[in-house]
């Protein structure tokens, strides 16, 4: 009976370390939450500046095909997307490191350049498409866009990190596809995935791995 569990025990070890080597497990459910709460900051920004500043609500100019889009517009659109963008970054950035000092894993190694190249192929395309949207004047399509493509390079990246990353990725790509058919909600929905989701997703990742990483198996 010992020697049985004396096995189990070393199997269990040595499926952990080839788990370790072969996924990236740094990622911290922190870095989610912060995600998640820019992003609704970025969203609750975007709602008050088209409100009070422009005659006329998202739902307006996003069932507008095309639509002339001001250049004051645009730009504001682009520094709040990139601010948010930015922080959210620098914010996994800081977790991510701050994890991999707790579990021992380099937070740099071939398994986070998988993921990376896998996560950042999909994101790449989808903004080129972005701006091809924008350029034609279909500003109303470009959030649910966005969520399905993000959708599409987390489902990518699942390969090479925790499997929970999957399910975020599919309900991503759900939210996006409502959007299709519910042009004149894109915001709400896009806080909805980029912000509560990730939220959501941040604190079950943050107890499940997070709180006592020592514990924790990463499969």
């Amino acid at each position: 009976m010992a020697d049985s569990k004396q096995h189990i025990q070393q199997i269990t070890e040595i499926r952990n370390i080839m788990e370790r080597s072969s996924r990236f497990i740094s990622l911290s459910g922190l870095s989610g939450v912060f995600a998640g709460f820019f992003a609704l900051a970025g969203a609750g920004a975007f709602h008050v500046y088209i409100n009070q500043r422009l005659s006329y609500g998202y739902g307006q100019i996003a069932r507008a095909v095309p639509v002339d889009i001001a250049n004051d517009f645009l730009l504001f659109c682009i520094a709040d997307a990139a601010t948010v963008l930015m922080l959210s970054i620098c914010f996994a950035l800081f977790f991510t490191w701050r994890k991999s000092q707790n579990t021992g894993q380099m937070i740099w190694d071939k398994s986070a350049r998988r993921m990376l190249l896998s996560l950042f192929i999909p994101l790449i395309a989808g903004g080129v498409y972005c701006l091809v949207l924008l350029q034609y004047g279909w500003f109303g399509l470009i959030a649910p866009t966005t969520l399905i493509f993000y959708g599409l390079a987390l489902l990518n990246a699942s390969k090479h990190t925790l499997d929970e990353i999957k399910w975020l990725g599919i309900s991503e790509i759900a939210l996006g596809l409502i959007g299709l058919f519910f042009i004149g909600y894109g915001v709400t929905l896009w806080a909805i995935g980029f912000g509560i989701l990730h939220m959501i997703y941040g604190l079950v990742m943050y107890v499940r791995y997070d709180a006592k990483p020592q514990q924790k198996k990463y499969w």
